[in-house]
């Protein structure tokens, strides 16, 4: 098994968008439960929503570029279960052009 990096992109709402209401939210968060136990033992972390994310520079910071908006880790057997694992994923039926991306975590030489 490798462990797997899925990253979140989500474009920034237009200021003033209203939030989801409490039945949007229930079925958005229902979905991503779903796909949790469709995960099962592979889920490592569940992760979190992300924002506020500051690029560091050897000039310095800045705002981020990327609108990365959360993640998860998950064990795999390889990269295609993990893009399997990523094809129905609910994040991708979220409104504005939502992607998933997925990285395998390579091991560290000597540790």
């Amino acid at each position: 098994m490798s462990k797997f990096l899925f990253v979140y992109h989500a474009p920034t709402p237009p200021e003033g968008t209203p939030a989801p209401s409490q039945k949007e939210s229930d079925a958005l968060m229902g979905a991503w439960m779903a796909w949790a136990e469709k995960v099962g033992e592979g889920m490592v972390d569940f992760g979190t929503p992300l924002a506020g994310g500051v690029r560091v520079t050897p000039g310095g910071t800045s705002p981020s570029t990327k609108e990365v908006a959360g993640y998860s880790i998950i064990d795999a057997a390889d990269m295609d279960a993990a893009l399997a694992l990523a094809q129905d994923h609910p994040h991708l039926g979220m409104a504005g052009g939502c992607e998933v991306e997925v990285h395998e975590a390579l091991p560290v030489p000597g540790m």
